[in-house]
């Protein structure tokens, strides 16, 4: 008697569900995307305790007929992929035919559809179909999803807490919207509204519904393109940081996709200009041929596998970069009106209890903004920032793009041997003496490395490095970097080397120690080692073992070079960790902090 049986439809779809339907955000995530490819331009999701209750979507889509809206439950229905080849060419969020199978059997649905004619109304509960009758004439389809996962108790016992689904809902639908600022979203939880946008196709303004004025005002536009690959977005201020990588999102052709390449080189292209533990705010979306990318991974469509992916790599970093370098990054040091409303509140993200807090003077730190570059159109109604349409970012062309650069300032004094007080016209600047030195050093050595001369220096007594058997392999093989820095080095015995000379540029009285930390790189980068990677790190690294130390008192001498070797950086703003180097107070904000502001006859 045979042992291996066909599996039941109904068992086959309980078992799918399991990779489909995770949390009530895939539920969410597949209902709004099957309302996206029905061409809907008001979308709008509905929940009741964060969708383990019930989740309802509902559209102004193309609707479906009778006999298709009992169809679309079956499982591989789709009427997205016709024939093979299309496979290739997906041009629609979802095309494998499983989502509605899957949610249907561990749940109780109600969808109401029509195409503007005569209705259709179905009802299935735990994948069982129990009616299908007529309905309302409304264009556009309306699904009802209740007690999920009411059938599987072991997937409703692990289901995560009410605020915990709720955020995970939340972040989906926040990217999505972001991939189609065309479309109006709505977000309502226990019939609070999370997220409202206005559907005009300005991201800036979807941007702006989801992180706040703060956020939309210091977000800079970009574009570029290669051969293969276009994109455009918008990427912060590098003072604007999240604590994770969430806040990076990536588009392609309107999908919301997960890929660590990609927002590894978003943020690396960040270096140097904010701290490595922190994050930038990015909509990037790219647009490409569906037949260069692979989107049947995985079933929940976000893993994605490019053509050519490093030519991509290349392109986001060299665009960012290019767009971040051309902005004056000095913060400044602004005080607020006592009775001024646009207070900028913190994000949930951001609030922290503090229970020794001691009430700081009221002053807030905020970028200095310049025009130079781009013009965004706002005005303030109730608070909130309005955006009209038509009114997006004006980008000048690359080549009109003027590189800001530090104002010429004249230092006064030095404070605590650490901050150089330095004066003109428009107000007061403290420079950190030592993070400046840092940024000096730090372009020095990297030019340097990048550009390495035949000069050594011999040295009178060699020092040998020993090291384990498989660290000596490595850098064995990686000896030709080490010569090509003009090192001079040999085996010495078993799994050792001597260093007979080495490149004139090492910090005098680091020597063996820079030397050492080198091959160290070496030998931790192994097979993925990048010689750009390379010179930024050994840069960084020796940056700081010669910058001026913090309660170290100069000269005014001394203070006048510091700040005319700072102000020909390429960044002058930050230091390679990405702490800033320079902070401003205006006159404004001078007169303000000592209460001079407004009397007019005070002199």
């Amino acid at each position: 008697m045979a042992v291996i049986k066909i599996m039941d439809e109904l068992l086959a779809n309980k078992i799918a569900a399991g990779e489909v339907v995770e949390k009530c955000a895939s539920v969410v995530k597949e209902l709004v995307e099957n309302s996206i490819d029905a061409n809907s331009t008001d979308i709008k999701i509905e929940l009741i305790e964060a969708g383990t209750k019930e989740i309802k979507v509902t559209d102004n889509g193309k609707g479906m007929d009778r006999e298709d809206a009992t169809l679309a439950f079956y499982r591989h229905a789709t009427s997205k992929l016709k024939k093979e080849e299309d496979l290739y060419r997906i041009m629609t969020l979802g095309f494998r035919g499983e989502a509605l199978a899957s949610i249907a059997s561990v749940s109780d649905v109600n969808l109401k559809t029509s195409q503007g004619e005569l209705g259709t109304f179905v009802h299935i509960k735990g994948g069982i179909l129990e009616e299908v009758s007529n309905g309302d004439a409304r264009q556009g389809t309306i699904m009802c999803v209740r007690d999920l996962f009411y059938n599987t108790p072991a997937r409703l016992k692990h289901m995560k807490s009410l605020y915990t689904e709720l955020a995970s809902i939340t972040d989906y639908i926040n990217k999505i919207a972001l991939s189609h600022p065309e479309i109006r979203f709505t977000l309502i939880n226990n019939d609070n509204v999370i997220l409202k946008t206005d559907g005009s196709d300005n991201l800036l303004k979807t941007i702006h519904a989801i992180y706040g004025t703060e956020v939309s005002r210091n977000m800079l536009e970009i574009s570029g393109e290669n051969d293969d690959y276009e994109i455009n977005g918008f990427i912060s201020m590098p003072f604007i940081q999240r604590s994770s990588r969430n806040h990076i999102v990536t588009l392609v052709n309107g999908r919301v996709v997960r890929n660590q390449d990609l927002n590894k080189a978003i943020n690396d292209a960040y270096h140097s200009y904010k701290p490595d533990n922190r994050y930038p705010i990015a909509v990037i979306n790219i647009t490409v041929d569906p037949s260069l990318i692979d989107v049947n991974i995985h079933p929940t469509k976000m893993d994605i596998k490019f053509s050519n992916m490093e030519e991509l790599l290349n392109l986001v970093s060299t665009v960012v970069r290019a767009r971040i370098g051309k902005k004056n990054l000095i913060p400044e040091i602004g005080v607020k009106n006592e009775d001024e409303d646009t207070i900028i509140k913190p994000k949930y993200e951001e609030i922290t209890l503090d229970l020794n807090r001691v009430e700081e003077p009221n002053i807030y730190y905020k970028p200095v903004i310049t025009n130079s570059d781009f013009e965004t159109k706002t005005k303030s109604l109730d608070n909130n920032i309005e955006i009209t349409d038509n009114e997006k970012p004006v980008i000048k062309e690359e080549a009109e793009l003027k590189k800001e650069t530090l104002p010429e300032i004249y230092p006064v004094g030095l404070v605590h041997g650490t901050y150089i007080i330095c004066q003109n016209e428009k107000g007061m600047y403290l420079i950190d003496q030592h993070a400046a030195k840092e940024r000096i050093n730090y372009e020095y050595y990297k030019y340097k490395l990048g550009h390495p001369t035949n000069d050594s220096i011999s040295l009178l007594f060699p020092f040998n490095i020993e090291l384990s058997n498989q660290e000596f392999i490595i850098l064995k093989e990686n000896f030709e970097v080490l010569k090509n820095l003009n090192f001079e080095i040999e085996e010495f015995g078993v799994n050792s080397i001597i260093i007979k000379a080495h490149p004139v540029w090492l910090p005098k009285g680091y020597e063996e120690e820079a030397t050492r930390k080198i091959i160290e790189i070496i030998i931790q980068e192994e097979k993925h080692f990048s010689i750009e990677k390379f010179n930024e790190k050994i840069a960084t690294m020796m940056s700081c073992k010669l910058a001026i130390k913090a309660n170290e008192n100069i000269t005014m001498e001394e203070m006048e070079s510091l700040i005319n070797d700072l102000r020909k950086c390429d960044n002058p703003f930050n230091c390679p960790h990405g702490r800033p180097t320079t902070i401003f107070y205006s006159n404004y904000d001078l007169e303000k902090l000592f209460k001079r502001s407004g009397f007019d006859n005070i002199v």
